[in-house]
């Protein structure tokens, strides 16, 4: 079992930077892929980036944003630069214990955190 939890949201304006986090719980935190996820309201989650085998992010983010991990520590961050307010969204990170799924679904994941609110204003 592995538990998530994230921090770092809040309110900024558009330009601005935010960096989130995840804690996750769990002895074999380098052995799982993990992801994140945004959703805005009204919409379906959707994939932003993953940390595993490989690092891929959606096109949306690439160029702004930066996944990285931890393993000493068993976090995993997104920088997030050139915030638009089109990324306002609950940020969640998710786990999956195949550390070379690198995948944008969200059925490929087995843990979430509860997520974090970011809020871009124009």
């Amino acid at each position: 079992q592995v538990q998530l939890v994230e921090s770092g949201g809040g309110l900024v304006q558009a330009g601005g930077s935010l960096r989130l986090s995840c804690a996750a719980s769990g002895r074999t935190f380098s052995r799982y892929a993990m992801g994140w996820f945004g959703q805005a309201p009204g919409k379906e989650r959707e994939f932003v980036a993953v940390s595993g085998g490989n690092i891929y992010y959606a096109d949306s983010v690439k160029g702004r944003f930066a996944i990285s991990r931890d393993n000493a520590k068993n976090t995993v961050d997104l920088q997030m630069n050139s915030l638009k307010p089109e990324d306002t969204a609950v940020y969640s990170c998710a786990a999956t214990p195949d550390y070379n799924t690198i995948s944008r679904r969200t059925y490929e994941y087995a843990y979430w955190g509860k997520g974090t609110q970011v809020t871009v204003s124009s």
